[in-house]
């Protein structure tokens, strides 16, 4: 079955085709024919976003939260330099998203025309996979490759480079007679069956033998949607639970296997438990910097199991007694049909003899803890939180109490700043029928507030919190510790937000007393379409605990050095 069709418009069918509904993006020159395509199309719905960096944030978003391939769109040479920071973002952190770009004709390619840039060679670095259309004959199949290869393994970005003239000639359109990797519809990689076997045996034998194991979880969880495999392992081998920035929710935070969150802003009790345990599992996380703090001096008892779907992350960061590459579901679903139950009481008491009451250095009345268990009453806990970067992104990883699988999106390997606004708009598309707060720092969301804008084009109901505390807080907090006290360039001027929410014709609520908060959330959650809320805190709050960079995570910092 073909059919005679423009460059143009076999992309927008191919899309279709593959089960695309939203894309987020940006016309321009190069790109204008697809854009001409794209007019009054019935599968296909185009939210145009401010800037290119927030169409690739809000692909992402969408990716994480529909678990399929979100598409962004730009136009050469600008348009398409300004997602690099959201595909680098979406690289980080495994999120599938697909980037068209438009490029000058092939005739004009390498001879510096207007607006042309090679993205192809600039996005290599942060993508799975790209590539420059030089055939109209090519597209589909390209873009269908392309589609593929962000779902399969380890999800991530790729993009496919469309030349105006490649755009504008046209070819016979073939539906795709191999079924195709649509969003979705992710391909695993199988290991070898008899390593696999052996690995699961030793991790089942480690696990009977341990004396102070940890489970330890990241995003593969949440990727493979590994829950309930993974909670019954817990459970059956009476395993405390350890959830990574990007693992939050994987869990509900008020099991009684869960402890929270390890690493730089990790509560002592978990870092501790950490350094005496005898075995850790870890299921779909990298082991990367800000978990471990100094390598040499992490875990130094312990056995390590590592469980990732990308054989480069095995044993990369740590050195592993045993390394499992396969999908995580997969894998602990074999795993659980060796594996013994048992209890580790003693263990249960020598973390719990660890814990202690958190050391409030928060003095004002508007503190992150009121703040956030405000936002889960107000909401009944039935929402998303998008953060952005920041003391706030640490203080809602630490507090916020998510019971419910991946309601909890970041960016965490890049730590973009600016992600929480438009990522939210992508998690709102994708979840349109409960409420998505984004929660910013008066940095982060100054970079991308002219969102509000696309939201209110869009109809995309976005609420909007914003930590106030006149600084780049986490940059702050740093140069307190490590720098003197020298705050240089981190005060941060913001303007009248409950006037910036009236000039875009939205509801503003200014918050400065905690008597205040929950009234005003509840409004903002009620209210129709986006909303937001200015919460002015303390301005020289800090996250702790936290561990020296480049320190061990024996050693917390619990107060700020003197």
């Amino acid at each position: 079955m073909s059919e005679l069709l423009t460059g143009a418009q076999i992309l927008c069918r191919t899309l279709v085709d593959a089960g695309v509904e939203v894309l987020f993006g940006y016309p321009g020159g190069a790109i204008m024919p697809f854009y001409d395509a794209l007019h009054g199309h019935p599968g296909l719905r185009h939210i145009l976003v401010r800037h290119e960096q927030a169409a690739a944030h809000a692909a992402d978003g969408y990716a994480r939260a529909g678990s399929r391939v979100g598409v962004c769109v730009a136009t050469s040479g600008p348009g398409a330099t300004n997602l690099v920071t959201g595909l680098a973002t979406a690289h980080m952190d495994g999120s599938p998203v697909l980037a068209i770009t438009g490029q000058v004709g092939r005739p004009m390619l390498g001879r510096d025309a207007f607006q042309e840039t090679d993205v192809v060679g600039v996005t290599q670095p942060v993508t799975k996979h790209n590539v420059l259309v030089r055939d109209v004959e090519e597209l589909a199949d390209d873009v269908r490759e392309a589609m593929a290869i962000a779902m399969e393994g380890r999800p991530g970005p790729v993009l496919v480079d469309v030349p105006k003239d490649v755009q504008n000639q046209k070819a016979e359109y073939k539906v795709s007679g191999a079924g195709g990797q649509g969003p979705g519809k992710p391909r695993h990689l199988t290991p070898d069956t008899q390593d696999l076997e052996n690995a699961i045996q030793q991790t089942a034998h480690l696990i009977a033998e341990a004396q102070r194991p940890l489970l330890m979880i990241g995003r593969g969880v949440i990727v493979s949607g590994a829950y309930a495999e993974v909670r019954e392992l817990a459970e059956r081998t009476d395993m405390p639970v350890i959830t990574t920035l990007l693992g939050i929710s994987a869990i509900p935070q008020a099991h009684s296997l869960h402890l929270g969150m390890p690493g730089m802003h990790g509560e002592v009790h978990i870092n501790k438990a950490i350094q005496a345990a005898d075995l850790i599992v870890g299921i779909g996380l990298r082991f990367d910097d800000r978990v471990t703090g100094n390598t040499a001096t992490f875990a130094p008892r312990a056995k390590i199991v590592q469980i990732d779907v990308d054989p480069v992350a095995i044993g990369r960061n740590v050195p592993v007694a045993v390394g499992i590459v396969g999908d995580a579901r997969r894998v602990v679903e074999r795993l659980l049909t060796v594996v013994a139950p048992r209890d580790t009481a003693r263990w249960w008491e020598e973390i719990r003899a660890l814990m202690r009451k958190r050391e409030e250095s928060y003095t004002g009345g508007l503190s992150p803890d009121v703040i956030l268990s405000a936002l889960a009453a107000v909401t009944g806990g039935r929402c998303t939180i998008v953060s952005d970067v920041g003391q706030h992104q640490m203080w809602v990883a630490q507090r916020y109490p998510f019971q419910r699988p991946n309601t909890h999106i970041t960016s965490g390997g890049l730590g973009a700043m600016g992600f929480a606004v438009p990522a939210a708009m992508g998690v709102r598309m994708a979840r349109p029928a409960e409420p998505v707060w984004a929660i910013s720092g008066d940095g982060g969301f100054q970079m991308n507030m002219a969102e509000i804008a696309t939201m209110v084009q869009e109809g995309l109901e976005v609420k909007l919190a914003i930590f106030n505390n006149g600084y780049l807080g986490m940059v702050r907090q740093w140069q307190q510790f490590f720098h003197g006290g020298r705050y240089s360039n981190t005060p941060i001027w913001s303007p009248d937000y409950v006037k910036l929410a009236e000039a875009y014709g939205i509801p503003g609520w200014r918050v400065r007393q905690a008597g205040e908060v929950t009234e005003a959330l509840r409004q903002a959650n009620a209210a129709p379409g986006p909303a937001l809320v200015e919460l002015v805190i303390e301005q020289e709050a800090n996250v702790f605990p936290m561990i020296v960079p480049g320190g061990s995570l024996s050693e917390p910092l619990e107060a700020a050095p003197v």
